[in-house]
């Protein structure tokens, strides 16, 4: 199929489609720099963060050569393991971002083997809930405006549990942290249909996540990871049911070909990712103003090189994006209305044929970034003098008995 190009649009649509990626921002994860695995082991990496420090500084590097990614996702046991430091803060600005999303942990302590806030255990339930409550914590004095929830809470076996109870408690939580948030902090709840539960998670869907957010509070929101839906599940259609109940907070971008694979943005299916960002471009045409939510990447590295996958999957989603703001949202509501289906389905293809290249390096150019960020991020010599760097600093922390959890 032939490539449209974004050189045919006309000079207003070209300026309102770069004005709106001018605005556009994703948010990176701590984690995404670390040594990480599958559940049979990890394949490390030279160059790979080992501490807060080097996480923030290949945050930094991301941002400087994508000029969209100004916010670093943190994980509370990780990133902040004795609480607030304002030392992180201040590092943070150092690299040219700043502390995004807090992720409390409530999956890796043994206590929570049979859950965290839904567990039967009352004493885990409430050190769960301390946990929560201590990052809500963190995030105030970090001036982050986003509480990002996941729950690993689930059961393996018909009848092993409670499962009416087990929604009593989490909804009994949640209402407990939704009232200790400041004012300006948004709840994400995240919902995942197995693992590493196999008979249900208590979090396992949309749904789900949307009756723990109404009974939570008005700032708590539904929180879409692309990885974390059944073969074949509709997302942009939940993503247009979430944004018409204003009720979708944000997003965790990966890519996935069977389950929750954490590949880079566009790796496997960028139509589907592309079909989400029509949604919400179609949403923000009809409404006249910009959506307000999380644009966040999850991803887990496992033999990618780390700063590379995160600069290869923002520009996939600055790409995609891109290519959603190119529908014609007058033309295909006529077409719509006049049931004409092959012209519906052929502007939407269209537009995701479109050659949105001179558009982005319009918007780069603004930024003051290079037109190829990856490119210019492989021939800058930063992963090869960190390698150098975390080699001589793990060699140090060996000897000297200290360690991290990488």
């Amino acid at each position: 199929m032939a490539r449209r190009t974004s050189e045919k649009l006309s000079s207003s649509a070209a300026d309102k489609l770069i004005d709106r990626l001018l605005r556009f921002r994703i948010e990176v994860p701590s984690w995404g720099y670390a040594q990480t695995g599958t559940r049979f082991g990890k394949f490390l990496q030279d160059a790979a963060a080992i501490d807060i420090e080097d996480k923030l500084a290949d945050a930094g590097s991301t941002h400087k050569y994508t000029g969209i990614t100004p916010t670093v996702a943190v994980h509370v046991s990780w990133d902040f393991p004795n609480g607030f430091d304002p030392a992180v803060v201040r590092l943070a600005a150092r690299h040219g971002v700043k502390i995004g999303a807090i992720n409390p942990n409530l999956f890796q302590d043994q206590c929570y083997k049979h859950g965290s806030v839904t567990n039967r255990d009352g004493a885990i339930r409430k050190k769960a809930l301390d946990h929560i409550l201590d990052s809500v914590e963190i995030g105030r004095q970090a001036k982050s405006g986003y509480l990002s929830l996941w729950f690993a809470d689930g059961a393996n076996y018909p009848g092993q549990a409670d499962i009416r109870q087990r929604k009593e408690f989490a909804t009994e939580a949640l209402k407990v942290v939704h009232k200790a948030m400041p004012s300006d902090m948004v709840m994400l709840i995240e919902y995942k249909p197995f693992e590493p539960a196999t008979y249900f998670t208590d979090f396992f869907d949309w749904g789900a996540s949307y009756v723990f957010c109404k009974a939570a509070g008005h700032r708590a929101k539904v929180l879409v990871d692309l990885g974390h839906h059944l073969p074949g599940c509709n997302i942009e259609q939940i993503v247009a049911w979430l944004l018409d109940e204003k009720m979708l907070g944000g997003f965790h971008f990966n890519d996935h070909k069977y389950a929750d694979d954490d590949l880079m943005v566009g790796a496997i299916d960028p139509y589907q990712t592309f079909r989400i960002f029509s949604e919400i471009a179609g949403y923000e045409f009809d409404e006249g103003k910009d959506v307000d939510i999380a644009w966040m990447i999850d991803q887990s590295h496992n033999i990618e090189a780390k700063v590379q996958a995160m600069i290869r999957t923002t520009v996939g989603i600055q790409e995609l994006m891109a290519k959603a703001l190119c529908v014609d949202r007058k033309a295909l509501a006529a077409a719509q209305a006049a049931e004409d289906t092959i012209a519906c389905e052929r502007m939407i293809r269209d537009a995701f044929f479109t050659d949105v290249t001179p558009v982005l390096h319009a918007v780069r150019g603004k930024l003051g970034v290079p037109a190829d960020p990856l490119e210019a991020f492989r021939q800058s010599g930063y992963e090869q003098a960190a390698a150098k760097a975390r080699r001589r600093k793990r060699k140090e922390l060996e000897t000297s008995g200290g360690s991290n959890y990488a």
